[in-house]
Parts: C-alpha cells; sequence; structure tokens
C-alpha cells in the first residue's frame, strides 16, 4: 500500500489558499481532473439525449459512463443506478414510490442517528400513508446503535428499515449487515444512507444487504449529484410518479427532467480520481477503488487517532469503536459559532450547528443549544491540518 498525501493534494488547486479544509464531512474540495472533466463536456459540446446527432450521443455516453462509475465505487450495478441532483432529493422520490404500497399497521423503522434527509422523508411518507414509525434509539454516551434492539423492533409488519452506514456527526459506523440481515429475515426492505461512509473507506452494497443505497459525490470530491443504487430487478417493480411521456425503463423511470450531463461526466472522473489514489492498486476499476478505498481508510484513521490524542479541555460526542475520522466537540464556556468563528480565524475550517443530524443532537441534549462543532478529515488532509485544529483549540480553551 503506498499512500502519498502530498501527490493527493497536489491535484487540489483549492487546497492551495493555505487553509486546513476540515470541513469535508459538508462537501469536499475537488481535484483538477474533475474540473477539467465538467469544462470539457461543455467545451466539446453536449445535447439532450436520444438524439440522432454527436453531441446528443455523447451525452448518453457520460450518462452511462456514470452510472458505470458509481456502480464500481459502490459494488452495484450500472443498470440500478439513478442518478439525480442530491441524496434528499432521491430519498423523498423513493420514499413517495414506496410509500404507495403502504398503510395502516405497516410498520417504518427509522434511527435516532441518522441524517435528517434519512429521517424525514420517511416519517413524512408514512404519516401520508397511515404506517407507523418506529425508532431505534442510539447510546448517548459511545454514540453506538446497538443491534440487539433491531430483535424487539422489527417485526412481520415492518416494511422498510432506514439506516446510516456512518453518522455525519458522530462518525458511528453501525452493524449494518446485522440490522439488514435481521430486516430481510422479516422481508422488510433496507434503505442505507452511505453519504458519509461512501468517502471513508471500501463500499460493498451487497455485503451490507442493502437493497438502496444512497451516497452524493460531492462528499468524495466530485460534484453536487447524488446517486441511489438498488438492484434493477427491485426497482422495475416500483412505479414512481412520472410525466406519461418520460422513458418508463429503469432507472430512467426515477429520473425527472434533464440530467447536468458535465456534472455527470465529473461523478465519473471523481471515481477515477478516487481509484488513483493508491499508486500500487491495480486491476479493474472496481480492483483499484478497493485497494485505494482500503488505503485511505487506514490514513485516515491515523489523522483520527491524532485528533483524539490531541483533544484536550473539550466535550467530546461519542466513542464508537468503529467511526470514521470525524469529531464532535464542545468546548465549555464557549458557543459552537464562537469555536467555529475561532478556527476560521486561524484558516481552519471546521462547521457548526446540527449538522441535519436533527435527532441525535436532541438525544444528546444540545441542539437548543447551537449543538456542536464538528471536524473531519477526508483523503487529501493531513497531519500538519490536525496540528493546526488543535493548536487553534488550544488557544480558545486557555483564552
Amino acid at each position: 500500500m503506498t499512500y502519498d498525501v502530498s501527490r493527493i493534494r497536489a491535484a487540489y488547486p483549492a487546497l492551495a489558499d493555505g487553509h486546513a479544509y476540515l470541513d469535508g464531512a459538508a462537501g469536499t474540495q475537488v481535484p483538477t481532473a474533475v474540473i477539467d472533466a465538467i469544462a470539457d463536456a461543455y467545451r466539446t459540446g453536449i445535447g439532450n439525449t436520444g438524439g440522432a446527432f454527436a453531441a446528443s450521443r455523447r451525452s448518453d455516453a457520460i450518462v452511462a459512463e456514470c452510472r458505470a462509475a458509481v456502480a464500481d465505487l459502490v459494488g452495484g450495478q450500472a443498470e440500478g443506478v439513478v442518478l439525480g441532483p442530491n441524496m434528499t432529493t432521491l430519498t423523498y422520490r423513493v420514499a413517495a414510490t414506496l410509500a404507495k404500497n403502504w398503510g395502516p399497521g405497516d410498520e417504518v423503522l427509522l434511527t435516532r442517528l441518522d441524517h435528517d434527509a434519512n429521517v424525514r422523508p420517511w416519517v413524512q411518507a408514512a404519516e401520508r400513508a397511515g404506517a407507523t414509525v418506529r425508532w431505534a434509539d442510539v447510546d448517548t454516551k459511545t454514540g453506538e446503535l446497538d443491534v440487539e434492539q433491531y430483535r424487539q423492533l422489527v417485526t412481520e409488519r415492518t416494511r422498510l428499515v432506514a439506516v446510516t452506514a456512518a453518522s455525519n456527526v458522530l462518525g458511528t459506523k453501525p452493524d449494518v449487515a446485522a440490522i439488514s440481515g435481521i430486516a430481510h429475515e422479516a422481508g422488510a426492505l433496507v434503505y442505507v444512507d452511505g453519504v458519509h461512509a461512501t468517502p471513508h473507506g471500501p463500499i460493498d452494497v451487497t455485503a451490507l444487504g442493502a437493497d438502496f443505497y444512497a451516497t452524493s459525490a460531492y462528499k468524495w470530491s466530485g460534484p453536487h449529484i447524488g446517486a441511489v443504487i438498488a438492484d434493477p430487478a427491485l426497482l422495475e417493480t416500483l412505479r414512481p410518479d412520472k410525466l406519461a411521456s418520460s422513458d418508463d425503463t429503469v432507472p430512467d423511470r426515477f429520473e425527472w427532467g434533464t440530467p447536468a450531463f458535465a456534472d455527470l461526466a465529473g461523478v465519473t472522473a471523481a471515481v477515477e480520481h478516487l481509484a488513483g489514489l493508491d499508486d500500487e492498486a491495480t486491476g479493474t476499476r472496481r480492483e483499484r477503488l478497493l485497494t485505494s478505498m482500503a488505503a485511505v481508510e487506514a490514513h485516515e484513521q491515523g489523522l483520527l487517532r491524532r485528533m483524539l490524542d490531541g483533544l484536550r479541555g473539550v466535550t467530546l460526542y461519542g466513542d464508537a469503536a468503529d467511526r470514521t475520522a470525524t469529531v464532535y466537540f464542545n468546548v465549555p464556556g464557549r458557543t459552537p459559532e464562537q469555536v467555529a468563528q475561532h478556527l476560521a480565524s486561524r484558516q481552519v475550517n471546521v462547521w457548526n450547528g446540527h449538522n441535519y443530524a436533527w435527532e441525535v443532537t436532541a438525544a444528546l441534549g444540545i441542539r437548543d443549544g447551537g449543538s456542536a462543532v464538528r471536524a473531519g478529515a477526508v483523503h487529501y488532509n493531513d497531519t500538519d491540518d490536525v496540528d493546526r485544529l488543535l493548536a487553534a483549540l488550544l488557544e480558545i480553551t486557555q483564552m
């Protein structure tokens, strides 16, 4: 395994501004290859799909290549990759479609750990259908999502289990495979929010047991495009609302309106970039992705240990055994906004607030007080970024 973070950082023009970008959990910077792919699509000429002329055929190819790239990233099938503007929009679309078959007595099981984009669409869809919402609770001390509770919560009336593959604030990585196994035994579908998990290590949707897996390219150095990956055979059974005149094939029937073709070219470039993060990665693109993302995970875990070892004078939330390189904390006597502003004055980029982790910040008892500060490492961060965070925090804790 060869992971040259200096080489990787050099591919990102934005990193030259001298800031420590520890805000990747809200969206990453993009490498030159992605910028060029988007620009080249416009320079070359694109048209809407399905036409007889060359520009239209280029768009057809861009869409097909994007589906194949996303499938390689997560271990899915290209024919089951639904593309859209973002994960939230797509989740609302899937929720509305599935809920057509729900009614009184049916149950939907959610978690207090999830980003609200994997909560509110299901809550609202269940309300419209007359279905019941049940909740899996998070351990507020450890940030863990106990699997055993699912053995009591999942029943023969459970129609859907929605769960995150990684918390976007605590970093917790639940045992999704075990949860999926319990859900499938009862005949329920499993919708996995992989937005925060995908950038931080290898993903295999089959191993996770995900019937639907959602991800967002802008969290892994791509443009603002979302995707939901499912088995094409499952998608064939679903009838989303759509225009009468639009394509009824899978996965097209789930995609509304004209896509952002140039951005889709950027998604493919981002996947190719990820596949080359480990200098020694070889084989198919899927194989190179597995090697490179394993190297990313090892690199980030080293940064996480450095952060945790160096954090002093803060209240840290979550201590899961398996987690991404994401820390969520408060500084006693300071509001989260004050801490973030101080860090910004030292050119250290972090987020403050609930970060759409609406349920877990309430469970932690911090939502009404501004929640907390979030810092997180992605593949282009280095030890200098972490050390600058720790130094700036030391300043404010001693003020």
